[in-house]
């Protein structure tokens, strides 16, 4: 048996894979550059163009930019009329700006557990926690597999409860069919570094709805409203705003990347079906599930481990493959057990058993259109290698 690196013997690899990265070829660099050469940096035409360009991909009448994908999720709850007392229904397992948008409205995140195969919210988990109080759902496309949307939508329907699909990992991806962003309420986006596309920094709320449009257009413009019939210069606040906006060399770059997202879309699956033939048939891993009405984006590949049949914990194990210079990842912290949401809603460990079952076993690979496939190849090394060293 090869020694393990974390034992002293030789890595897999001799430089660390991260376990996602953006991807900028020459051609976007030319169009920031084109974009920072023009007469407006920040709130230009270019702004507008990636708007439609996205909402046009995806399905949607209306987009508007942000500065990143937790604002665009402030943002989409703020005009849902989220405020204090109202509750918000979204998933344990998401990074905690799905649930934080919320508390910044004054709201209060109520999680209802995951499906142990999609690991995305539970419908009928959704049901169990629905009050008077709840205002909207949150459901998270975890990993770019998106949720169970038709009921999700009919359980919000029945009530007359908004829509915020939380869409960040799943630029691209279809639902029966229909692309994401072109069936919620309002669908948000995300266009950090490891994400299909980048702007740097740089989220999007997607909507048909034209009053949820018009009035995220001014609440991520300070709560401004123009009147020009005052003067050119005139503009009022009803109510403040934030200043949400993304700059016009950042839709620069987005506008670019857009030309590769189906490619970069194509290569993740690539890689999926790479990962998926490799470790299918290991007892000791859980490959994920690609929901049967879906074609998923795959932001991230999340393998469980079979404890029962390894004699280490996920920290060993995820500290081993680090140490071949893998650069694992565990995506998420189940948000019930941050200090921040114990103290202030109570929420304790046991509250979720899918989702915490889930967390104490998951570890995710690499995983990002720019990986080699010696990359690949180095993967799947590394994780059968200290499987084995870890097998009962």
């Amino acid at each position: 048996m090869e020694r393990l690196a974390v034992n002293g013997g030789k890595p897999v690899r001799d430089g660390m894979l991260p376990y996602g990265h953006q991807w900028i070829d020459d051609e976007d660099i030319a169009a920031v550059v084109r974009s920072l050469k023009g007469d407006l940096i920040t709130q230009g035409p270019d702004i507008e163009e990636f708007e439609r360009i996205v909402a046009e991909y995806c399905g949607a009448r209306y987009a508007v930019a942000v500065c990143n994908g937790t604002a665009a999720l402030h943002a989409a709850c703020a005009v849902a009329g989220v405020a204090a007392g109202d509750e918000v229904i979204t998933s344990p397992i998401t990074f905690a700006a799905s649930a934080n948008a919320v508390v910044y409205c004054g709201g209060k995140p109520v999680l209802a557990d995951i499906r142990e195969d999609s690991i995305n919210i539970d419908p009928d988990e959704i049901v169990k926690k629905l009050t008077p109080q709840t205002r909207a759902l949150i459901p998270v496309d975890f990993g770019g597999n998106p949720c169970d949307l038709d009921r999700i939508m009919d359980i919000a329907r029945d009530r007359k409860i908004t829509v915020i699909e939380d869409a960040a990992h799943a630029l691209g991806a279809e639902y029966k069919g229909r692309k994401i962003g072109s069936i919620a309420d309002m669908t948000v986006l995300s266009f950090h570094p490891v994400k299909h596309i980048t702007t740097g920094e740089g989220g999007m709320i997607l909507t048909d709805n034209a009053r949820y449009y018009e009035k995220l257009k001014v609440f991520h413009h300070h709560g401004i409203v123009r009147k020009p019939e005052n003067g050119q210069w005139y503009y009022e606040i009803d109510e403040p705003g934030h200043n949400f906006r993304i700059t016009s060399f950042q839709c620069a770059l987005g506008m670019s990347q857009m030309k590769r997202l189906d490619g970069f879309i194509q290569r993740r699956r690539e890689i999926v079906k790479k990962y998926d033939e490799a470790f299918s048939a290991t007892g000791e891993i859980i490959t994920p599930v690609e929901s049967e009405f879906c074609r998923a984006t795959y932001h991230l590949y999340v393998i469980q481990l079979v404890q029962e049949l390894l004699k280490a914990g996920r920290k060993q194990i995820f500290d081993a493959l680090r140490a071949e210079n893998i650069g694992v990842n565990v995506h998420y912290v189940p948000v019930h057990m941050h200090p921040f949401y114990r103290k202030k809603f109570g929420y304790k460990p046991g509250d979720y058993p899918v989702a915490e079952r889930y967390y104490d076993r998951a570890i995710t690979l690499p995983l990002f259109p720019r990986m080699s496939d010696q990359d690949v190849a180095d993967v799947i090394k590394a994780v059968n290698k200290v499987v084995e060293a870890y097998r009962k």
